[in-house]
């Protein structure tokens, strides 16, 4: 039981080192967007309930698919099929941001980026600031 506990507190802990990075904070603005655009279409081109509608729109853009819902009219399907292909997308690469926020690889990332940018080698040590390490040899 406190393995779990621990587990949730480093889980909450990376969630939050997510919001600070502002491609993470973009994406997930979208992924809210396309929830709601999805719930109000489908409220009132389906006549669905606002649950009903916005449960539909998760296990979509999840990939999940229960099949427990699926739209009537033809209007409806074809929305569905743009709605998947944007959202789904959407869905993955928040969710891959969520990933690299909870096993600690944006500064991984980040600094591979800036060695790759300077052209330094891997077995190189890059300074926060960018510049390549200062030799203490005069001459």
């Amino acid at each position: 039981m406190v393995a779990l506990l621990l587990s949730l507190v480093r889980l909450g802990q990376s969630i939050a080192r997510s919001f600070r990075d502002p491609q993470f904070r973009a994406l997930l603005v979208l992924y809210v967007a396309l929830l709601l655009i999805g719930t109000v279409f489908y409220v009132r081109a389906e006549g669905w309930s606002v649950l009903d509608a916005l449960y539909f729109c998760v296990v979509t853009l999840a990939t999940v698919g229960y099949g427990d819902f699926a739209p009537r009219t033809s209007f409806g399907k074809v929305f569905t099929i743009v709605y998947i292909l944007i959202g789904a997308g959407v869905f993955v690469v928040l969710a891959a941001e969520l990933a690299v926020g909870v096993i600690g690889l944006r500064g991984l990332r980040g600094a591979a980026g800036q060695a790759e940018r300077t052209g330094v080698s891997g077995s190189s040590a890059v300074s926060p600031g960018g510049d390549e390490p200062s030799s203490t040899s005069k001459g």
